[in-house]
């Protein structure tokens, strides 16, 4: 009677005992669960400090420990958009091709070209004589044609000219800030030299005013030099030309021979 009694209280004590072992499992489990459950409810936080920088691989979201830049790893996707070529040669070619192209059309538009000049004649003649002093006195004008064969403006800055009679100088004349010309054109410029025939050419005058001959052409040889510039540099071009002269009355016409030295 009495083992059958002590019987029953020992399972009645290890069923408590497996009832509570189970109850403790049972909010064990349920704890964990609510933990993994809140965990996966909140984002995730980054913590960042002064010792770290942000991540250049994983555009900000993440954060390295100063002084190991150069000893990590970063795992670049294969569809990242720095893994595609560059195509750097073709860039470079590219560039190098325009550079050559640029340059060329340079040299090609600013390669000087000549400045021709040629002499068209005398324009107009224009006489007085000074009968007591036995002086005749020539105002020539001539006429010259410059013709610009570069692809940019030039500036005539001066036309230096000089007559001669018989191997003496007898007029000189500068005209300075003439004319500018355009691009591939041309242009007739005017200018005048006065002369005088005097001293040991006094005997002129008597031939100069002698009524019975019609044309009193006297022959003289006229040098011009033309200063052009372009771009700060300065180029000179000469002529000197023989051409007939009435010094026995004013003219406008253009007449005689002339030759061409350049």
């Amino acid at each position: 009677m009495g083992k059958s009694h002590s019987r029953l209280a020992n399972q009645k004590e290890e069923s408590q005992k497996a009832l509570t072992t189970a109850t403790d499992d049972t909010e064990a489990q349920s704890e964990e669960d609510g933990k993994h459950g809140d965990v996966s409810q909140f984002p995730y936080v980054e913590f960042t400090g002064r010792d770290s920088v942000t991540c250049p691989t994983c555009q900000g979201t993440g954060r390295i420990p100063r002084g190991q830049e150069n000893q990590l790893v970063a795992l670049i996707p294969y569809s990242d958009q720095r893994l595609r070529p560059s195509r750097t040669k073709l860039y470079v070619t590219i560039s190098v091709a325009l550079c050559l192209l640029l340059s060329g059309l340079a040299v090609f538009f600013l390669f000087p070209r000549s400045i021709d000049v040629s002499y068209v004649g005398v324009k107009s003649a224009f006489v007085s004589y000074d009968s007591d002093r036995r002086i005749v006195y020539l105002n020539i004008t001539n006429t010259l044609e410059i013709t610009n064969n570069n692809y940019y403006a030039i500036s005539v800055t001066n036309i230096t000219a000089q007559v001669q009679f018989s191997k003496t100088v007898i007029g000189k004349a500068k005209n300075n800030n003439v004319t500018l010309i355009i691009p591939l054109d041309k242009r007739q410029v005017d200018y005048m030299v006065p002369t005088t025939i005097a001293d040991e050419m006094s005997y002129m005058f008597g031939y100069c005013t002698l009524p019975s001959i019609k044309v009193h052409n006297i022959v003289v040889m006229m040098q011009v030099t033309v200063t052009t510039s372009y771009f700060g540099h300065a180029e000179q071009v000469s002529q000197e030309m023989y051409q007939y002269v009435d010094c026995g009355g004013n003219t406008t016409s253009l007449h005689g021979h002339v030759q061409v030295y350049q």
